[in-house]
């Protein structure tokens, strides 16, 4: 992204103006240091006149990651390490909802177990 700023010409100082963020914050967006939303991303392709996709294809291996919850949809970029732990946050979160699940499968069949057994005391008295 930083060679594409430089070609033009353009200041960090100049970009972090018009996101209207500091310029630490766009420096360490330059540096892949931090994770910037589709909006953002898309107004810095808007500023350098590039696609989008020019400003993910560098030697960082950086991805996109799409979520959208509610009709509310965002956007993130990250480095391949910062996904890649992500991913294994997302997996262990699966994993422990998992687990709760089967948990509760086996309440729900316990429970479904004292209410025959009631329905058979029932029918006795």
């Amino acid at each position: 992204m930083s060679i594409l700023r430089e070609s033009q010409g353009i200041s960090q100082a100049e970009m972090a103006e018009q996101l209207d963020v500091d310029v630490n914050t766009y420096a360490r967006i330059e540096r892949g240091e931090t994770h910037v939303l589709h909006p953002k991303l898309s107004k810095i392709a808007d500023l350098l006149s590039v696609d989008i996709l020019d400003l993910l294809a560098d030697d960082k291996n950086v991805y996109l990651v799409s979520e959208s919850n509610n009709n509310n949809t965002s956007c993130v970029i990250g480095s391949s390490a910062e996904i890649a732990f992500e991913i294994q946050k997302l997996k262990s979160e699966v994993k422990l909802q998992q687990k709760i699940i089967e948990l509760q499968k086996r309440d729900i069949a316990h429970l479904e177990e004292i209410v025959a057994l009631m329905k058979k005391a029932e029918d006795f008295n």
